[in-house]
């Protein structure tokens, strides 16, 4: 029983609704770090050649 593959079509629309949730988790990872990254890249330090005195 356990050996055969699940045809119905409940099955099949539980495999697509695990894909495309998979998928959009994958997607807002990668616009995650995108946008983490560019924010890092905002306030980054400012070089030493212009940083301000601070006698």
């Amino acid at each position: 029983m356990a050996d055969e593959p699940d045809t119905s079509l409940a099955g099949r629309a539980a495999i697509a609704a695990g894909a495309a949730i998979g998928s959009a988790a994958v997607a807002a990872a990668l616009l995650f770090v995108k946008r983490r990254k560019s924010r890092a890249e905002k306030n980054a330090p400012a070089h030493p050649e212009q940083a301000p005195e601070t006698d």
